[in-house]
C-alpha cells in the first residue's frame, strides 16, 4: 500500500463490506493488502463466521464465551472440513459406470417442502445426481419407509437450526454424503436414524434425539457442532471417526460405544480425514501450556560435622588439648526422672546433645581425648539436610521430587509421545458429555482418543474393558488428554479385563467413587493428572491391576489418595499426594506395588498405610507434615521401606507391628511429633486405622470385594526378599518428639546400624519385649534423656553400639539384658544403670566406661559402684 493512501482505519471500514470471495481476492494483491485483510480478524472475519448458519461458536459447547485465537483461522478450518466429503468427486465423475449412464455433472439444488419442487425427501433422492444439494425447508419431514442413499448427496436444512425436523431411518450405501442443519428423530419403525457400513458420512450442526447412529468399518464419519439428546453413537471396527465440538446429553446408556479393532480396510476418506486432523490445532501440551500446582518447599540446609569428646581423669592434664572438667555450680541443672533416671540440662547445648566438658575448667585437671565420632543425621534429599520445621517455613525439593510438566514428561518418554500423537479409531475432541449414564464405552480391542472434553454429572465418564488398551501394546489403545471429569456418580475412569490407557493431563475431581479405577490386569499409564476432591479414593488398583502412575497431583480426597489391594501391583513414582482426609497411599488385602520418589504430605492419616497382607516397596519418598503417623505398618502388613525421608509428621515417623515382619532400612526419620520408630505387637483394633477411623471398602458395580480372591495371581515378586524377623537397619532417626525407637512387642526384632540422635526423650525405649530384641552396631547420641531404657521382663541384647553424649544415663535396664562390646561414653548420667529386677550380663573388659564421669554423676542416687551402680529397691 503506497504512502499517502487512506488511513488504515478507513480501509478497514471499507473492506468490512466485502463478501468472502472479494476478501480472498484482495489478500492476493500484495503483502500490505494481505496483512490488512488479516487485521480484520476481530471484525469482518468474526462477522462472517458467526453469520454462517452451518456452524456454531468455535469453542462451543465447552467454552462458548471464550473467543478463539483467530476467527479467520477458525472459519478456514470449518470451511475446509465442510468440503471434505467431496474430495472423491473427481474419482466418481470420471468412473466408467457413471460415464455410461451420462448423469448430470453439474450440481443442482433440489427443494423439498410444501409449495416446492418435491414433497418428500424420498422423491427428491430419486431424481438426484452426483453431489446434488437437497434443501429441506422448515417443517416436519417424516418418511414412512427406510431411505437408502445410493448416490452422494448433501441434505441441508433451510433456516435456523431446529426449524427443520427429519423423522427417518437412513441407510447409506454410497461412498459419501453430508447432512447439515437438521433435527433428526427416529422413524416409527426403527430406532436407527442413520447407519453406514462402508462409506463416509459428515454431520454438521445437527441435533439427534432419542435414537441411534451406527457406523461400521471400513466406513468413516466426521461429526461437528452436533447435539445428541439421549442418542447412542455406535462405532464398530471403524478405522477413523471424528467427533468434534459436540454435546451429549441425557443418555440412558453409553453416549458413544467404540467396539472392535479398527478395520485394516480403509475407504477413500481415511487419508483425507487423517490429513485434516493433523492440520487442525491440537491439544497436545507445549512447554508453556502446562500449569501444575507446585509444592513450595524452601531450602533449609543444616550442616552436621563429626564431634570429638574429652574423657576427664581427675589429677591430670594434657597440654595438647583443651582443658575439661566438671562444670561449676550453676552451669547445669540435674533432674531425676522416674526410676532414678538422671537427666542433665545445659543451657548452651546445641543440636539436642551435650558435651561432657564445660567452658570453665579446674587447672589441676588433666584432659585425655578419646577419638570417636558422634554420628549425626546423614544427608537426605539429594545431599541436603532438613532442619527443624518452622511455622510458615518450607523446604526445597530436590530435582528428583519436583513435578514435571506434561510436555517435559512426553519429551522424556518417546513411547508415550508417539502414542499421544497417534490417531486411529475414534477421535473425540472438545465435546461435552453431561447429565446421563455413561460417556464413552470402549471394548473388544477398540481404540479411542479423547482430547479436551468435559465429562460431568454422569454415572461414569469412560469405561475401558475386554482387552481395550490405552497403551501401544498389541495395537490396542485408548488415549485421554486434557479432559475434565467431575461429579460422576461412580468412578470417573474405569478400566477392567486387561483394559489400559494413556491417561495424561486430565483434571479429575468431585467424583463419588475413585477418580481412576484399575482392575483385573488392566495396565494404564497415568501421567500428569490432577485427581482431587473425590468422595472416595483418588486412584484404586485391585484384582491384579497394574499400571504406571507417574507425576500426578492427587489431593483432598476423602479416602486414600492411592488405594492398592487384592494383588494390585502398580508402579507409583514422582507423584505429589497431599491433603487427603485419610492416608496418602493405602496398601491392603495383599496389595503390592513399587512406590518411589513421591511427595506424600499433609494427610490426615498415615502418609502410607500398609495392612492385611500388603507388601509394597517404598523407596526414596518424602513423607512429611502429616497430621498422624508418617508410615503405618499395621496388622499383617509387610514390605520394604528403603531410603525414605519421613519428616515433621505430628504422630510417629514409622508406626509398625513387629508381627508383620516389615523391613525398615536406610530411611531418614526426623522431627516427628512422637516416636521416630514405634514397634508394637498388639492389634490396634479390628478393621480400624489410626485415629479410630474404620476402613471400609466398597467396590461398586462388581459386588463384594472378597470375590476377587478367586481371580488372584499367586506369583511372587522377586524384588521382595523374605525375612523372618522385623528389621530396622541403617536408618537415621533424629530430633523426634519422644524416643527415637520405642518397642512394645512380643515378637523378635533386630535393630542394626542405625543413627539415633537428638530425640526429645530417650534414644531407645524397650517397654515390652518377651522375645529377644537385638540392638547392634547403632550410634545413639545426644538424646534428651538416657540413650537406652529397658523395662522389666524385657529381653534385649546390646552389641557393638556407640552410646554417646546423652543427657541422661547411657543405658538404664530393669530387664534381661546382654551388654557386649559397646562404647558408652560422655553421657550425663551413669554409663550403665542397673535398676531392681535387672538381670544384666556384661563383659567389663570390652565395654570402656568413664568411671570418673559415673562417680560424679551418681552420688545423688544412693549407693554406687564406680563402673556399674546398682540401686536398691
Amino acid at each position: 500500500m503506497e504512502a499517502g493512501s487512506l488511513p488504515l482505519e478507513l480501509w478497514r471500514m471499507i473492506l468490512a463490506y466485502l463478501p468472502l470471495p472479494d476478501l480472498g481476492r484482495c489478500s492476493l494483491v500484495c503483502r500490505a493488502w494481505y496483512e490488512l485483510i488479516l487485521s480484520l480478524d476481530r471484525t469482518r472475519w468474526r462477522q462472517l463466521y458467526l453469520g454462517y448458519t452451518e456452524c456454531r461458536h468455535p469453542n462451543w459447547p465447552n467454552q462458548p464465551d471464550v473467543e478463539p485465537e483467530s476467527w479467520r483461522e477458525a472459519f478456514k478450518q470449518h470451511y475446509l472440513a465442510s468440503k471434505m466429503w467431496t474430495k472423491n468427486a473427481a474419482i466418481l465423475e470420471t468412473s466408467v459406470c457413471f460415464s455410461l449412464f451420462r448423469r448430470r455433472r453439474t450440481r443442482r439444488t433440489l427443494s423439498v417442502g410444501p409449495g416446492h419442487e418435491f414433497h418428500s425427501l424420498g422423491s427428491a433422492l430419486a431424481m438426484s445426481s452426483l453431489f446434488d444439494r437437497i434443501l429441506l425447508f422448515p417443517g416436519l419431514h417424516e418418511e414412512q419407509g427406510e431411505i437408502i442413499l445410493k448416490v452422494p448427496v448433501e441434505i441441508v436444512g433451510h433456516g435456523k437450526l431446529g426449524e427443520v425436523a427429519l423423522l427417518a431411518s437412513i441407510d447409506q450405501q454410497c461412498s459419501t454424503t453430508r447432512l447439515c442443519n437438521l433435527v433428526f428423530m427416529p422413524a416409527w419403525f426403527s430406532p436407527f436414524m442413520f447407519k453406514t457400513t462402508s462409506g463416509h458420512v459428515q454431520f454438521d450442526n445437527c441435533n439427534f434425539e432419542n435414537g441411534h447412529i451406527q457406523v461400521h468399518g471400513p466406513g468413516t464419519c466426521q461429526v461437528k457442532f452436533c447435539t445428541f439428546k439421549n442418542t447412542h453413537v455406535f462405532l464398530h471396527n471403524v478405522p477413523l471417526c471424528v467427533l468434534e465440538n459436540c454435546e451429549f446429553v441425557g443418555s440412558e446408556n453409553n453416549s458413544v460405544t467404540v467396539e472392535g479393532h479398527p478395520s485394516s480396510e480403509n475407504n477413500w476418506a481415511y487419508t483425507h480425514l487423517l490429513g485434516l486432523i493433523r492440520s487442525s490445532p491440537s491439544v497436545l501440551p507445549t512447554e508453556d501450556s502446562d500449569s501444575l500446582m507446585s509444592l513450595d518447599l524452601e531450602s533449609r540446609d543444616q550442616a552436621w560435622s563429626p564431634r570429638t569428646c574429652g574423657i576427664v581423669i581427675e589429677g591430670s592434664q594434657s597440654p595438647t588439648s583443651p582443658a575439661t572438667g566438671s562444670p561449676k555450680a550453676g552451669s547445669q541443672e540435674a533432674e531425676v526422672g522416674s526410676d532414678g533416671e538422671r537427666v542433665a540440662r545445659t543451657p548452651d547445648s546445641s543440636d539436642g546433645g551435650l558435651s561432657p566438658s564445660g567452658e570453665d575448667e579446674d587447672e589441676d585437671q588433666l584432659t585425655y581425648r578419646l577419638s570417636y565420632q558422634v554420628q549425626g543425621p546423614r544427608p537426605v534429599l539429594g545431599g541436603s539436610f532438613l532442619g527443624p520445621p518452622l511455622p510458615g517455613a518450607s523446604i526445597q525439593l530436590p530435582s528428583c521430587l519436583v513435578l514435571n510438566s506434561l510436555h517435559q514428561e512426553l519429551q522424556k518418554d518417546r513411547e508415550a509421545m508417539a502414542l499421544a500423537s497417534s490417531v486411529q479409531g475414534c477421535l473425540i475432541r472438545k465435546c461435552l458429555f453431561r447429565d446421563g449414564k455413561g460417556g464413552v464405552f470402549v471394548c473388544s480391542y477398540g481404540r479411542a482418543k479423547m482430547e479436551g472434553n468435559i465429562f460431568r454429572n454422569l454415572t461414569y465418564a469412560v469405561r475401558c474393558i475386554h482387552n481395550s488398551k490405552v497403551r501401544c501394546i498389541h495395537n490396542n489403545k485408548i488415549i485421554m488428554l486434557r479432559n475434565h471429569i467431575h461429579h460422576c456418580r461412580a468412578s470417573g475412569i474405569f478400566l477392567r479385563l486387561e483394559g489400559g490407557g494413556l491417561i495424561a493431563g486430565n483434571n479429575i475431581y468431585d467424583n463419588a467413587e475413585a477418580g481412576v479405577d484399575i482392575r483385573k490386569k488392566s495396565n494404564p499409564l497415568i501421567l500428569c493428572n490432577q485427581i482431587h476432591h473425590g468422595l472416595r479414593s483418588g486412584i484404586v488398583v485391585l484384582g491384579n491391576g497394574k499400571g504406571i502412575i507417574r507425576n500426578n497431583q492427587i489431593f483432598s480426597n476423602k479416602e486414600a489418595g492411592i488405594y492398592i489391594l487384592y494383588h494390585g501391583n502398580p508402579v507409583v513414582s514422582r507423584n505429589h499426594i497431599f491433603k487427603g482426609s485419610a492416608a496418602g497411599i493405602a496398601v491392603n488385602e495383599n496389595g503390592r506395588g513399587l512406590i518411589t520418589e513421591n511427595v506424600i504430605r499433609e494427610n490426615q492419616w498415615g502418609g502410607v498405610d500398609i495392612r492385611r497382607g500388603g507388601v509394597p516397596i517404598l523407596r526414596s519418598n518424602l513423607i512429611c507434615f502429616g497430621y498422624s503417623d508418617g508410615v503405618v505398618v499395621g496388622d499383617e502388613g509387610k514390605g520394604l521401606l528403603e531410603g525414605n525421608t519421613i519428616y515433621a509428621n505430628k504422630g510417629c515417623g514409622v508406626w509398625m507391628m513387629s508381627s508383620s515382619l516389615p523391613h525398615i532400612t536406610s530411611n531418614h526419620v526426623s522431627y516427628n511429633g512422637v516416636y521416630g520408630v514405634a514397634v508394637f505387637s498388639q492389634k490396634d483394633g479390628s478393621g480400624e486405622s489410626p485415629g479410630g477411623h474404620v476402613a471400609q471398602e466398597n467396590f461398586g458395580e462388581d459386588g463384594d470385594a472378597t470375590l476377587w480372591e478367586t481371580e488372584l495371581e499367586k506369583d511372587d515378586d522377586l524384588l521382595r526378599r523374605p525375612i523372618a524377623t522385623a528389621l530396622v537397619e541403617s536408618n537415621t532417626v533424629n530430633h523426634n518428639g519422644a524416643s527415637g525407637l520405642y518397642v512394645q512387642s512380643s515378637e523378635l526384632l533386630h535393630v542394626i546400624t542405625n543413627v539415633i540422635h537428638a530425640n526429645g526423650d530417650r534414644g531407645i525405649t524397650v517397654a515390652q519385649s518377651s522375645q529377644l530384641t537385638r540392638v547392634a552396631n547403632n550410634s545413639i547420641s545426644c538424646n534428651h534423656q538416657s540413650g537406652v531404657k529397658v523395662e522389666a521382663q524385657c529381653k534385649v541384647e546390646f552389641r557393638g553400639n556407640g552410646i554417646y553424649d546423652n543427657r541422661g544415663h547411657g543405658i538404664i535396664t530393669k530387664g534381661d539384658s546382654t551388654v557386649i562390646e559397646n562404647d558408652i561414653i560422655g553421657n550425663r548420667g551413669s554409663g550403665l544403670q542397673l535398676l531392681p529386677t535387672s538381670d544384666t550380663k556384661n563383659n567389663l573388659a570390652q565395654d570402656p566406661v568413664c568411671s570418673m564421669c559415673l562417680m560424679e554423676r551418681s552420688l545423688a542416687s544412693g549407693p554406687w559402684h564406680p563402673l556399674f551402680p546398682v540401686y536398691p529397691e
